[in-house]
């Protein structure tokens, strides 16, 4: 959600020390107008550089320079409005929780106070308006449903009416407040009651608010359900004894024991023991995960068979789990720039509407000489219009659609981010470990004339021994499992993207792509260039090997596209995306695996520095790009890119650099992710459509006296609750209409990934 005023995020970074940035829990708001003021106020105050409050849930986030601002400042100035601010923390968000429950019995008791009294009073005014009796019988049984069971109502619109604000229930209670007047005077002198008005639309308000609390309750519930997969308590060994403490108590370092059938508490590093771990409420996947000494394990996850010694790595708000609910937390806190029109709109909606009401009644009063229609339209004008719908039209889809994105392994970091997706037309894959597996193997090893086969690999491995780049690693493993030693190499020298070149028995061998050995003037066999490319073709990588100025060989690395890569390029360009795929391969290999995944545009030969040029270099063609990856180098092509997607297993500067992130490896994620923002943005349109569209065309029928206040009423309680009803629908989506990303696993509690592997 776009604050009021926004930071420059840099300067905000150069000198962190001299800013504060708080998440706070808000107090006191009834309505989206509320939100708005807040941001109004809390943003015209010295020193704050950005604000968002988010009416939904309750937050708000506070950017502020700590050398002329203090958050008791910002506490001083809302107390002022009616409304408490505390820091988000376990302990106020549970007690959040308990005041949301306890809301909704509240809300539950007061509609069962007000709707049998409701149906009396309505029963009464209609059928025995012309007994005494009955129309003093009617104002007690008022009493309890004004008062009592809108009494929250009518403090809060008192409160802001102190204040000199206004907000939704300043309309509501000025219009039952206004219907009940009127019917006193007119039960004392003689005239028409409108009691049945008065409790008619109280009850239908009390009932909406109760049916919202319910869904916005719903809707808020990932994150919940998220943190209560994590462990309440630890066995921590102290001189060599088990002591059971509170999670909270456990510190990074800490030694611990989990026993089979226990939570592991934290994210920690076996140091003993071999165990089976469920990790399927973090990774999605049924099968049990393997654990021996050196291991990581996620807090959350299961230990199912053996027991295991684990050290603490990460604790806290450090835990994968922890970080997981922090992007959603921080997504659903934020606001889609759709939102902003609407905020704009709802801060001004409640003053247009009081003008709106009063110019009603004068015109019926004087215009048409008929005071009591003019005073029964002005209260329906004053009901009907209430804006809460268009504060609730985009939060609670945006929460709804990020937990339910969390469910299926998609992380949505921002709400800005459903935007970007919707005007996406061409998705990017970086090759090596993101179409394809990233597992590097040696395949041919092609030699010149003369050449001993085991005496080329040898020298490659021992210049590839100080690389940590994927192909090295596979040319590696292959020398050791042919039993060769590894010479020492000196004066390692390393080109990114191209090559590597190191002294090995007192010659230097140089290692790398076709254009890095051609840079360096050596001779090419004839014969041994048509076997390479015939390697090529097959969707192999080719590095030479070249020594005392000639190509002695080459090593052929194959690297296989993942099971599911062809089924979700088709599901791509089923939505009608172009897909593309960027890789350091030559064009004959890039083509070959493109052949194999069903990808028409390659961007081949492209270093890891030029990534973000390729990128560029589309987006000048009028495109929006999604870019897919997972290496160090890929992510300022994902920042780049007008969507980043980030692999999970990938590195954590990719992750970090990206605005969505699939927190397994299963690229299958990326037609889920595209899917899931879209569906969201839809829904968040739908409901936008709905609450302007009510309020533009119910207004004018209220104030012409075609709307009563009864039909207003009803159908302002229910706008609400439609609203959300309607976000709610998002919990279905993945089991009917996309298939749900595959795995749920935190970057943190992985081994680094490879980066892009083409030389």
């Amino acid at each position: 959600m776009s604050a009021t005023t926004t930071p420059n995020p840099e300067t905000v970074a150069d000198d962190a020390s001299l800013y504060g940035h708080e998440a706070l829990i808000v107090e006191g708001m009834h309505c989206a107008s509320c939100a708005v003021r807040i941001e109004r106020v809390l943003s015209r105050k010295r020193g704050v550089h950005g604000v968002e409050v988010n009416y939904a849930t309750r937050h708000a986030e506070l950017t502020y320079d700590r050398g002329t601002f203090h958050l008791d400042e910002a506490a001083a100035a809302l107390d002022k409005l009616g409304y408490q601010i505390k820091p988000v923390s376990r302990e106020n968000e549970a007690h959040v929780d308990a005041e949301h429950e306890r809301a909704q019995r509240d809300w539950l008791r007061r509609v069962r106070l007000s709707l049998p009294l409701a149906a009396i009073v309505v029963v009464l005014v209609y059928g025995f308006s012309d007994r005494t009796w009955a129309r003093w019988l009617a104002l007690a049984l008022t009493l309890p449903v004004q008062f009592a069971a809108g009494w929250p109502i009518l403090t809060s619109g008192l409160q802001r009416a102190r204040h000199l604000s206004a907000n939704m229930d300043t309309l509501i209670a000025l219009g039952t407040l206004t219907a009940f007047a009127f019917s006193t005077v007119h039960l004392l002198i003689g005239g028409d009651l409108f009691y049945d008005t008065t409790v008619v639309i109280m009850a239908f308000i009390v009932l909406g608010r109760y049916f919202e609390a319910r869904a916005t309750g719903r809707a808020s519930g990932a994150i919940r359900a998220l943190l209560e997969l994590g462990a309440k308590q630890a066995r921590v060994l102290v001189d060599g004894q088990e002591q059971l403490v509170p999670v909270e108590a456990v510190a990074v370092g800490a030694i611990l024991r989990v026993r089979p059938g226990e939570k592991i508490p934290v994210d920690g590093e076996v140091l003993e023991g071999h165990s089976a771990v469920d990790e399927s409420m973090l990774t999605g996947e049924s099968l049990p995960v393997e654990k021996a000494p050196g291991a990581k394990v996620a807090g959350a996850t299961i230990n199912t068979e053996g027991a295991l010694t684990i050290r603490a790595t990460a604790v806290g708000s450090d835990t994968a789990l922890a970080q997981i609910v922090k992007l959603i937390q921080g997504a659903q806190s934020g606001k889609a720039p759709v939102q902003r029109l609407a905020d704009r709109i709802a801060g001004i909606f409640v003053p247009v509407v009081l003008v709106i009401a009063a110019a009603t009644f004068a015109g019926w009063w004087l215009a048409a000489g008929d005071a009591t229609q003019g005073l029964v339209s002005a209260v329906a004008v004053l009901i009907i219009a209430c804006p809460c719908a268009m504060g609730l039209a985009t939060p609670t889809a945006i929460m709804t659609g990020t937990g339910r994105g969390a469910a299926l392994g998609v992380l949505i970091k921002s709400a800005e981010v459903l935007e970007s997706s919707r005007r996406i037309d061409t998705v990017v894959f970086d090759k090596t470990g993101t179409l394809t597996t990233g597992q590097m193997q040696l395949g041919e090893l092609i030699t010149g004339e003369s050449q001993d086969v085991d005496d080329l690999l040898g020298r490659a491995a021992s210049v590839e021994a100080l690389s940590e780049h994927p192909i090295a690693a596979a040319i590696v493993d292959s020398a050791r499992e042919r039993g060769l030693a590894l010479l020492p190499a000196r004066e390692f020298m390393s080109s990114t993207g191209w090559g590597a070149s190191a002294i090995v028995d007192q010659t230097r061998v140089s290692v790398g792509r076709r254009a890095f050995v051609s840079k360096q003037g050596l001779e090419f066999d004839e014969q041994l260039d048509q076997r390479v490319r015939g390697a090529e073709r097959r969707g192999q990588t080719v590095v030479f090997v070249a020594w005392e100025g000639r190509v002695r060989g080459a090593l052929a690395v194959g690297d296989r596209p993942k099971a599911n890569a062809a089924e979700t390029v088709g599901r791509l360009r089923a939505m009608g995306l172009q897909v593309a795929m960027i890789t350091g391969d030559n064009q004959r290999t890039a083509d070959a695996v493109a052949g194999q995944v069903g990808i028409d545009t390659v961007l081949a030969e492209v270093l890891p520095a030029d990534k973000v040029g390729a990128v560029c270099r589309l987006q000048q063609q009028g495109r929006r790009v999604a870019m897919i990856g997972d290496g160090i180098n890929d992510a300022p092509a994902l920042v780049q890119a007008d969507l980043g997607v980030a692999i999970g297993t990938g590195t954590d500067v990719a992750i970090e650099s990206s605005d969505l992130t699939l927190i397994s490896g299963d690229i299958a994620g990326v037609v889920t992710a595209l899917a899931l923002s879209r569906r969201t943005l839809k829904t968040i349109y739908q409901n936008l459509a709905w609450a302007f569209g009510y309020n533009v065309a119910a207004i004018p029928l209220a104030a012409f006296g075609i709307l009563p206040p009864i039909v207003a009423g009803a159908t302002m309680a229910f706008s609400s609750v439609s609203v959300v009803s309607n976000s709610l629908r998002l919990f279905r989506f993945g089991r009917t209409d996309a298939a749900p990303a595959h795995g749920r696993v935190d970057a943190r509690t992985l081994p680094v990934a490879a980066s892009e592997a083409g030389r």
